[in-house]
């Protein structure tokens, strides 16, 4: 017997996860789309267009459709949509199901019509958008209908949210277009500029991930990985070995920002949810909670502890599953059917 089994998403910038209630995160894949150049033809989604980026013939494309946490391609994000709600779909059930897409805070409404359509065309029977933080909130299970104040930083591939919640809503929040994406940009641009070699964007993430921190100790200064690019000079092949201590200085420059944005948002926050977060320590989710060292700077900086969440990573996607469990918060939402 097919029991409909909705689906919560979160559409992000690198990476596009879906959750099953009851199966858990059953689809995480690279948020990459590989098309022909000539006809426009879908010829790779996911992993296997991304192993493309950098290495394509001039006839094929592998491209992000989504750019700062938003559709900025919409042909091709409806494309890889349908293909991951049919990926995951196929396995569960034969009936359209609900679905419930995690979206930056700051989105404009253009933006999110964009994805709500998209949601419906890519074989949903209804479309809900939640705001990533509450999302967030709501995969860990915090208690966020509660008149407590929580303060989440979700830290993904385009963009940082930061906000705090109580009473099933967001109160104060900032949302900034800076988070992995610009990190791996930064990294491209510090190996070019310091050692005149060119990187792709895939060995400026592989860096970030072998290397990258933002909090200055022994254990980080010693970090080392060898990258090999393409000298400036000479056009060819040549091999050098980044350390620890220079990657984290070129890191700091986008991670700044990111602590000013938790700073602003805290100075923003009513004194009563203030003292809550005092209390209970600010959230971090996201991949970029991943860095080393962050919750350290950012508990430096603010004062305030840092908890970072277990499985960062997938905390949008279950909570966007699991908020079609609480109707008083679904009853917010904007929707289309």
């Amino acid at each position: 017997m097919n029991v409909r089994r909705d689906l919560g998403i979160d559409l992000g910038t690198a990476n596009t996860l879906v959750y099953v209630k009851g199966k858990g995160i059953v689809l995480n894949e690279p948020s990459v789309v590989a098309i022909n150049a000539d006809t426009g033809e879908v010829l790779k989604v996911g992993m296997e267009a991304k192993l493309m980026l950098g290495k394509t013939p001039a006839s094929i494309i592998a491209l992000r459709p989504l750019r700062d946490g938003v559709i900025a391609d919409y042909d091709v994000a409806l494309s890889m949509l349908k293909y991951f709600i049919g990926k995951a779909k196929s396995s569960i059930t034969l009936f359209k199901p609900r679905v419930v897409i995690g979206v930056p805070i700051g989105i404009t409404d253009v933006e999110r019509r964009a994805i709500l359509e998209a949601g419906l065309e890519a074989g949903a029977a209804r479309v809900f958008l939640i705001e990533e933080p509450m999302a967030s909130a709501i995969g860990i299970d915090l208690d966020v209908e509660e008149p407590n104040g929580n303060m989440i930083v979700d830290i993904g591939g385009g963009t940082t949210e930061v906000a705090v919640i109580s009473l099933g809503s967001i109160v104060v929040w900032d949302s900034i277009r800076i988070a992995g994406d610009e990190m791996d940009e930064i990294i491209v641009q510090y190996v070019r500029e310091t050692y005149r070699i060119a990187i792709g964007e895939r060995t400026a993430e592989k860096i970030k991930i072998d290397i990258g921190n933002v909090f200055p100790c022994q254990e980080h200064d010693s970090l080392e990985t060898v990258v090999t690019g393409i000298d400036l000079s000479t056009g060819l092949p040549r091999r050098i070995v980044l350390r620890g201590a220079e990657v984290r200085d070129a890191l700091m420059i986008p991670v700044a920002t990111i602590v000013e944005s938790i700073k602003s948002t805290l100075e923003k926050t009513p004194p009563e949810l203030a003292t809550d977060i005092v209390e209970r320590g600010i959230v971090a989710t996201g991949g970029g909670s991943l860095i080393r060292g962050i919750d350290r700077l950012i508990e430096e900086e603010t004062g305030i502890k840092v908890v970072r969440a277990e499985d960062p990573l997938t905390c949008v996607a279950r909570g966007a599953g699991k908020v079609l469990e609480k109707i008083e918060i679904l009853k917010k939402l904007q929707q289309v059917d």
